[in-house]
């Protein structure tokens, strides 16, 4: 009688070897504090289920460490990126037209609030003396 095997198991496209080798390195990427946690909460990397609960508690300690280290405009963009993966094109078009139009309102109420009252001209017709290869002009405020 043929031996049978069962197919070989799989995590997200890799083996056990391969997922145990990824946690091994992915934890030696988180700091101390979560690393010891990891231990003091029972995560080991042995066994199926054990490595792979090991390996989606590490990715979420990297996510939120990466996230820890983003500027604030970081955050935001992120943010935006991940809120455009549930629109559409045509809500991204429309969105991105209704918010320029709400920026040029928003230029012009300031251009009344703080009117620039100076006028300035750039007189390219006076020469002056200059160095080699050195452009120059004169500006004047009226």
């Amino acid at each position: 009688m043929a031996n049978k095997r069962s197919p070989k198991k799989n995590f997200n496209g890799m083996s056990y070897g391969e997922v145990q080798r990824a946690n091994s390195k992915n934890r030696s990427k988180l700091i101390k504090e979560d690393q010891k946690w990891l231990k003091d909460n029972g995560y080991k990397n042995i066994g199926w289920k054990n490595v792979i609960n090991l390996y989606t508690k590490i990715e979420e300690f990297l996510d939120k460490s990466r996230f820890e280290d983003m500027s604030l405009e970081e955050l935001f963009l992120e943010a935006d990126r991940i809120g455009n993966k549930y629109l559409t094109s045509n809500e991204i078009a429309e969105f991105n037209q209704q918010l320029s139009q709400e920026v040029a309102e928003i230029g012009e109420i300031i251009d009344q609030q703080f009117p620039d009252t100076e006028i300035e001209i750039i007189d390219y017709s006076k020469k002056t003396q200059k160095k080699h290869n050195q452009k120059t002009y004169r500006t004047t405020k009226l």
